[in-house]
């Protein structure tokens, strides 16, 4: 074994503490040069640490017999260093058929699954990955040339949580060409995968093209890109915490999780980094999944709507999630503004709406009107019964209490500041002549055109689980 190369992977381990003593490790391996040197690495470890080591080996299928060659490589070598071995073929074709996805993706699922199972089966304490420090710096150059988000420079991570377990990469301290070396001396043989010359992929066309480059300048570069991805992770936890704080204090979120809403002063009192990471947490609650078609032009639509001086504006993401701006109100919802409803309501009778509000009506000799914002009140000689419920129609006027004339539904809903996605549905209560009683929660007509009383009064009531 290389000095250099054991001395550097070695004090990766401890200091990242990765592997405890008598733990026990299933490492994936392709047969190819990574996880090869990898898998006998740990072979050296095993003894020094007391692990229990499984290789875990996936054909997919897509090179014909070579894909189940590799696999057979990998397992007579298990055999030969008295490693356990555990495989499988899965077929990436028929799942790309069932759901719908690309050829990568359903082979790095099917994959993964496998490898979920084996931790359960084994009750493992890590999965062990072969990614390099060149992997690393390859994924980052890739997500510069495609990815605007800070957090995406967070890059491969050393480890994650997976299934009971962790994933841990213990290669990520050092390059390929050392990796070439190790298995060199250490005469550990492997495959090669020629798809990896093929420079029609985008990860293969840097590694082959662009990442040597970078190394003429700088040939510590997988070194740089590492530590820059620990940074990048170290600062997007903080951030992350930051921002998650900001979205409990200043978002609003309504039934069903289909809903969200809040002032512009409060959001916009927050540094910007902050509130770029609410946005994306907004939509990571409302999509739960983010869609493929989802990019940083609607982050910069966004903050463009939030930052301009408009009293009203609207913006369609995908899947049928919009944005709404009214005034100084911003709110998300799915779904396009409610259908207009037209109901008739007699004295004792309810309704409720479309949005779950219910509008009742019912008699009394209480000729004390209420004052409440929700409940409105006239002589029973003064309107043409039944009532109608219904939502706004074009040239809608109202005579208001305390008003001379009448007013357009129009203008009320404007000085009052009544969100543009809220106006179609708003109710409005008229008697069954169309003359307006009530714009609800708003304005009330004052309910006396004579003076001719029979004693008898209606009570119309509302009730939401939010105000209007």
């Amino acid at each position: 074994m290389k000095p250099k190369m054991k001395a550097t992977v070695d004090s990766f381990i401890e200091s990242q503490q990765f592997l405890q003593e008598n733990c026990t490790v299933l490492v994936a391996v392709s047969g190819g040069a990574d996880s090869m040197a990898l898998l006998h690495y740990l072979k050296e470890l095993k003894k020094e640490k007391n692990l229990t080591l499984i290789a875990l080996s996936v054909d997919h299928g897509l090179r014909g017999n070579e894909s189940l060659e590799d696999l057979q490589f990998v397992q007579s070598t298990c055999q030969e260093w008295g490693i356990e071995f555990s495989g499988t073929s899965v077929d990436v074709t028929s799942y790309k058929k069932k759901h719908g996805c690309g050829t990568q993706q359903a082979a790095r699922s099917l994959r993964y699954d496998f490898f979920e199972q084996q931790m359960s089966l084994y009750e493992a304490d890590v999965l062990a990955l072969a990614h390099h420090g060149d992997d690393q710096a390859e994924t980052l150059i890739m997500r510069l040339m495609r990815v605007t988000n800070p957090a995406a420079f967070q890059g491969i991570p050393l480890e994650r949580v997976f299934g009971k377990g962790r994933i841990i990469r213990p290669l990520l301290c050092v390059e390929k060409q050392a990796i070439l070396e190790y298995c060199k001396i250490n005469q550990v043989p492997f495959r090669d995968d020629p798809s990896n010359a093929d420079p029609v992929y985008t990860r293969n066309y840097i590694r082959l093209n662009i990442l040597p480059l970078f190394k003429e300048q700088n040939p510590k570069f997988h070194r740089h890109a590492q530590l820059l991805s620990q940074r990048a992770t170290e600062d997007e936890a903080f951030l992350h915490t930051q921002a998650n704080s900001m979205v409990e204090n200043v978002v609003k979120k309504g039934i069903g999780g289909r809903e969200v809403s809040f002032e512009i002063n409060e959001f916009s009192g927050y540094p910007i980094a902050l509130q770029r990471r609410a946005f994306h947490l907004i939509l990571n609650y409302l999509y739960r999944k983010a869609p493929n078609d989802l990019s940083y032009i609607h982050e910069e639509q966004f903050f463009d709507i939030l930052n301009r001086e408009m009293a009203n504006a609207r913006l369609d993401f995908p899947e049928g999630l919009r944005l709404y701006r009214s005034y100084g109100t911003v709110t998300f919802r799915f779904g396009q503004a409610g259908e207009p409803y037209t109901f008739e309501l007699s004295p004792g009778e309810s309704i409720t709406l479309p949005d779950g509000g219910e509008i009742s009506l019912s008699t009394s000799s209480d000729n004390q009107k209420s004052e409440s914002a929700h409940a409105f009140a006239c002589d029973i000689a003064h309107v043409s019964l039944p009532l109608i419920i219904r939502t706004r129609q074009p040239g809608d006027r109202m005579s208001c209490k305390g008003m001379e004339g009448s007013k357009k539904i129009k203008d009320i809903f404007i000085d009052q500041k009544v969100p543009a996605d809220k106006r179609d549905t708003w109710p409005i209560v008229t008697d069954h002549t169309g003359r307006i009683l009530w714009l609800v929660g708003l304005k009330k007509s004052e309910g006396k055109p004579s003076e001719v009383g029979t004693g008898e009064w209606l009570h119309v009531h509302y009730k939401n689980n939010e105000t209007l």
